[in-house]
């Protein structure tokens, strides 16, 4: 064999060992390729269903009872007001607000808690002894819940209360949940030194 024949051969051997190995990549490739885990489609986000009409009722009808909770206070009160301003505390001596509950109401709980005696006795005293507030405030704001068993307990009370130049608020239920309009249900008394807080309700007893 010439020289130029063996240079044939080789030439063409390495030819055809480049077009195997082209052939053979786009062949591999493809399968390589959709072996690849194919992307997660994203979830579908589902919308909040609309409210049912009966749904939108209830928590209107729920609303209104839990705004219902919350009563008139007697307006009379603060014309009968002693002097607010007349009480003071010394720097560490114990103050407390009392609410006189009236029980021959059988309020639950709940309607109890709504009664908003505390509010009223505060912003009353913002008003007219915020120092006494301040130091309330800052000797840990006590309160104490106490039994009357009648609404002449309760104007009793706080008459005597009012006497003593001590803030007296009484709450008239408005009759739109449990009791009778008009009724009155709660009696705050307070803040104030609690030696003379207990000269108006030293003697009831604890709810």
């Amino acid at each position: 064999m010439s020289k130029r024949e063996v240079t044939a051969a080789i030439t063409l051997a390495l030819a055809s060992l480049g077009a195997g190995y082209l052939l053979g990549a786009r062949t591999v490739l493809p399968v390589t390729e959709s072996l690849a885990p194919a992307p997660a489609a994203p979830e579908p986000t589902l919308a909040p269903a609309p409210a049912k009409p009966e749904e939108v009722e209830a928590q209107a009808t729920s609303e209104s009872e839990h705004d219902s909770d919350f009563e008139d206070v007697d307006e009379e009160e603060e014309d009968a007001d002693g002097d607010l301003s007349a009480i003071s505390a010394g720097f560490s001596e114990p103050c407390k607000l009392v609410l006189v509950v009236r029980t021959d109401l059988k309020m639950t709980s709940g309607k109890i808690a709504a009664q908003h005696a505390t509010l009223a006795c505060y912003k009353a005293l913002v008003k007219k002894n915020p120092k006494l507030i301040n130091h309330w405030e800052r000797t840990g704001q006590a309160k104490i819940a106490l039994k009357a068993g009648s609404e002449d307990e309760i104007l009793e009370l706080e008459a005597i209360a009012k006497s003593l130049n001590l803030c007296a608020r009484s709450i008239l239920d408005a009759g739109r949940t449990q009791i009778a309009a008009g009724s009155r249900t709660v009696l705050g008394i307070g803040p104030a030194p609690v030696s003379l807080i207990n000269e108006v309700t030293g003697n009831l007893r604890l709810l």
